[in-house]
């Protein structure tokens, strides 16, 4: 420390005046967070950063001392300065040059230095401490990256986004933290020997191979990250990313989504026939009398109280539709008509019809998977499930009985509802599809006529994103997964009638060179023509957007059958569960799906977050609907996918806890933020700007769930019509004659 300040010294004596230059020191640091926000862990960390950082920083920034948690832990072992040391090394420094990961961050520092606290990678806040710590000094990063796995080449993906993360962290110390950083450098400019990690890990901007002869250097992804940022010298919005203003169309289906609706068949007090005494002089209880009953009367839909509460609180959210899934396993719980839950059933129907009454869509899945048993009946999962084709024809049955007994009130139909990829044989894959269409050419030839219904599959999609945009290698993974994860079920339905010719290639190429025997089936021309069409929409979930990237990089996050390496951008907003809020994700997959299957209708059929739980906002939900429905917005009109709906996902924290639009504590549903916010888009049909014009809308007429029965009657209709004025006429004809025989008698 001597030696810095003579050295400092001597320039500002002698070469300043000529020269006109800055001189400092640069120091090492990392940050440190408590285990607990305790007075006592709180001043562990600061001692963590006085030993470390301020070790140097104090003498040279304050009063030429060292910092009094280390005088007082240390005691003797630390040398004393006199009073004339301490006013020749104070503000030996010119501006306060950092270090900040390329040495002792990320778990390199002496264990013993973190005092039980925790290390974090947050450079912003130690920006801030360091302003706040040595009275706001000019800061210069002189050192600040990441490092890669020693086997990465080019697309140093990782390092991309560590990197862009410390950037816009110094970003956010300047503009919202008043810190004065007025410079940046990155850490290092070549992949080199890192001490005592070797060859294993490389931080360089251009990859060397050590292993050639004149060790030939070669830019990475990072360096055409690194330079557009400098071209534009920071982060500006882009222009794409930019919300809108606008309308979705007239008709649009505003929905909500609960996976399975809240079931309660116990029946109503107006259906015991018993008859009982209430004796209000004893025991004040209702007595039932031995062998004296009323007349049993039939059910009604009144009699279930849990339907009135639920559509209650969906008229309150205002939407227009709404989804849930019928339990299989339940309605048929041995797999066949031989044994069927008639109460179940009749529930379902009450619960549509109430729907229907107060003007709300019900969009009904007759399949939805779940962890136990699939939810298929228990006699089928016992047999394989969807791996034993005799499931298709059990399938086929089961939709016929819904579409009996259900089709009357529901007309808009999913035949499975996101079945998981990730737990998919490629046989059963295979009869899931082949159930589908069948269940499909099913309702089009027995029931549509009639029930003038819609029906199709509604998968998952998430999004697949290439890790580094600048990668011909990173963008054909992105386009292989997306492929796998929605290409697989949607391409035989909504396009060729076959799988996707990549996955046919890829698992070709994987059978011929590993021990893998992966076999995906084929169709014969009969069913390809079966299963080719079968949809009347496109409907698909959409949660979150994924990075993918070619290098291995994390073995823990790296799929070795499918050769791609998943990354976190560390810099996207992430939930409680680390789902990634990722908005442009849901455009980017609407134009795939328009531009890969035409110009489909398409409807999002659940798209939601989790939040905390005990938060009594739940602002990030919030922020989730309203970007997700802009980007939504954005697809529609401005890249003209024939988008024609949008669902929420979830009605309530009882059926899918965290993720609910209402709350649910003690049996009491209460409104969260977010319900009132997506209630507020589903009335103005869009984001009204001050200068948009009115929507105008036809009012559309009333739905009257008992108009059904008349319609489909009509030849009834017609004899009574005829029966009633004949009987009209021949009163009138008699009322007539009776009179004339009475004037005639007179």
């Amino acid at each position: 420390m001597q030696a810095h300040a003579k050295v400092w010294h001597l320039y500002n004596e002698r070469f300043r005046p000529t020269q006109r230059g800055k001189v400092s020191i640069a120091l090492g640091s990392h940050w440190i967070k408590p285990q607990s926000m305790t007075e006592k862990n709180i001043k562990e960390c600061q001692k963590s950063l006085d030993f470390v950082l301020g070790w140097f920083a104090k003498p040279i920034f304050i009063d030429g001392d060292y910092p009094e948690s280390m005088r007082s832990n240390l005691s003797s072992l630390l040398p004393e300065f006199s009073e004339v040391e301490k006013k020749y090394i104070k503000g030996t420094a010119d501006f306060f040059a950092l270090s900040f990961g390329a040495t002792l961050s990320f778990q390199l520092l002496d264990s013993h230095m973190k005092f039980q606290q925790l290390e974090s990678i947050s450079l912003r806040q130690l920006l801030y401490w360091i302003s706040s710590e040595y009275n706001n000094p000019q800061i210069f990063i002189v050192e600040n990256s990441w490092f890669v796995s020693g086997s990465t080449k080019r697309d140093d993906a990782k390092y991309i986004y560590y990197l862009k993360k410390f950037i816009m962290e110094t970003l956010k110390a300047i503009r919202y933290d008043g810190v004065n950083v007025f410079g940046y450098t990155v850490w290092s400019l070549l992949d080199g020997f890192e001490w005592h990690r070797g060859y294993s890990i490389r931080r360089g901007l251009f990859y060397v191979d050590f292993q050639s002869h004149d060790k030939k250097l070669m830019p990475k992804s990072s360096v055409l990250f690194y330079q557009k940022l400098i071209e534009k010298n920071g982060f500006p919005p882009l222009p794409e990313n930019q919300p809108i203003e606008g309308f979705f169309p007239c008709g649009f289906a505003w929905g909500v989504v609960d996976n399975y609706i809240q079931v309660d068949t116990t029946p109503a007090q107006f259906l015991d026939s018993n008859v009982y005494v209430w004796d209000v002089h004893q025991t004040k209880k209702l007595i039932k009398v031995d062998g004296v009953f009323t007349t049993k009367r039939k059910r009604h839909c009144v009699d279930f109280a849990a339907i009135r509460q639920q559509i209650s609180l969906l008229q309150e959210m205002h939407v227009t539709h709404f989804h849930f899934s019928l339990k299989w396993s339940l309605i048929l719980p041995l797999g066949n008509l031989s044994l069927i839950n008639h109460t179940l059933v009749h529930y379902y129907q009450c619960f549509a019809s109430e729907l229907l009454r107060v003007n709300i869509t019900p969009v009904v899945a007759l399949w939805q998977p779940m962890a136990e048993n699939q939810e298929l009946p228990a006699s089928l999962a016992k047999y394989g499930a969807w791996e034993n084709p005799e499931t298709v024809q059990a399938f086929v049955e089961y939709a016929k009985f819904c579409f009996t007994s259900l089709g009357d009130h529901i007309k808009f139909w999913i035949t499975m509802n996101e079945p998981s990829v990730k737990n998919l044989t490629y046989t059963s894959g295979h009869n899931l599809l082949k159930a589908h269409a069948k269940a499909w050419h099913l309702y089009d030839k027995e029931f549509r006529r009639t029930q003038k219904g819609k029906i199709s599959i509604a998968l998952q999609a998430d999004w697949v994103e290439p890790a580094c945009p600048f990668s011909r290698n990173d963008q054909e993974v992105a386009d292989r997964i997306l492929e796998f994860d929605i290409g697989w079920l949607a391409e035989p339905i909504f396009g060729n009638g076959d799988y996707p010719q990549v996955m046919r290639a890829w698992l070709h190429r994987r059978n011929s060179v590993d021990l893998y025997n992966f076999h995906l089936p084929y169709f014969s021309e009969d069913e390809k023509k079966l299963i080719q069409g079968s949809f009347d929409f496109f409907a698909l979930s959409h949660y979150t957007t994924t990075l993918v990237g070619w290098e291995k990089e994390d073995a823990l996050k790296y799929d070795h059958y499918l050769e791609v390496q998943m990354i976190n951008d560390i810099t996207w907003l992430h939930s409680p569960s680390r789902a990634a809020v990722v908005p442009w994700g849901l455009r980017k997959l609407l134009k795939w799906v328009k531009s890969k299957y035409g110009d489909v209708p398409i409807y999002v059929m659940a798209n939601g977050i989790d939040d905390d739980q005990n938060m009594v906002h739940d602002k990030l939900r919030v922020y989730y609907i309203q970007n997700y429905i802009n980007e939504a917005l954005k697809a529609y009109t401005l890249d003209n996918v024939n988008l024609q709906g949008y669902f929420v996902y979830s009605f309530n924290d009882k059926t899918a806890p965290k993720y609910g639009l209402y709350s649910y504590v003690a049996n009491q549903y209460d409104p969260k933020p977010s319900m009132k916010h997506y209630r507020e888009i589903v009335d103005n049909n869009g984001f009204p700007g001050p200068e948009s014009p009115e929507l105008l809308c036809p009012e559309e007429i009333a739905s009257c769930p008992e108009c059904h029965f008349f319609r489909t009657r009509k030849s009834l209709l017609a004899f009574i019509a005829f029966i009633f004025v004949a009987f009209i006429v021949t009163i009138f004809f008699i009322t007539y004659y009776s009179k004339r025989v009475e004037r005639r008698y007179k």
